[in-house]
């Protein structure tokens, strides 16, 4: 059977585990307040797609084709985008939860999150040059060999970064949360001043 290809078509209000999502090629497709959690999106390609009040929570991700992807809205929690395609991987996230996910390994410069739980996160040997982390929160994730460099995390919180572990040269950090950087050391910062 030939794999599907889609083009500028809206999916709205769909749940796909009823209805599961046909292999093949979705390009410049929008998709509307569908419920995507526990799907087998193994092997589909998404390019220039957006998923706005989604739930892809839990979906399966093996060879995924993620290209200039946007998620706004959306609940996207325990999604290992390191099993994605390589090829080309690109997206960007917009109040949405992310948490219990994985980026390990993952290429995803200039990348761009606003407003977006970034709990218990994988970042390990992830490379995030120029990305934009704003109103973030990153409440255990993990930075082991992360690659930060001129990443800006001025607005966002509750992260523990090691600067002798990651790669943090010309990154942006608040004074308020550059505490973070120094957690290993289990050193009492006060304001008082």
């Amino acid at each position: 059977m030939e794999p599907a290809y889609h083009h500028e078509k809206i999916f709205d209000k769909i749940n796909f585990q009823e209805y599961p999502l046909s292999k093949g090629e979705y390009e410049e497709c929008v998709f509307k307040n569908c419920d995507l959690s526990n799907s087998d999106l193994s092997e589909i390609k998404f390019i220039e797609c957006e998923f706005s009040s989604c739930n892809l929570s839990l979906a399966k991700l093996t060879n995924t084709g993620v290209r200039d992807l946007k998620f706004k809205d959306s609940k996207i929690l325990g999604l290992h985008f390191n099993n994605c395609s390589k090829f080309g991987m690109s997206f960007s996230f917009e109040n949405c939860t992310l948490n219990h996910s994985s980026f390990y390994q993952t290429k995803i410069k200039n990348t761009s999150f606003k407003n977006c739980q970034l709990q218990d996160i994988d970042f390990t040997e992830c490379d995030l040059s120029s990305s934009v982390f704003h109103k973030c929160d990153f409440l255990n994730s993990t930075f082991d060999r992360t690659i930060l460099e001129k990443a800006d995390l001025r607005t966002s919180i509750n992260y523990s970064i090691d600067p002798e572990k990651n790669r943090v040269k010309k990154a942006k950090f608040s004074l308020t949360e550059v505490a973070g950087l120094l957690d290993k050391y289990e050193i009492d910062i006060d304001n008082a001043g």
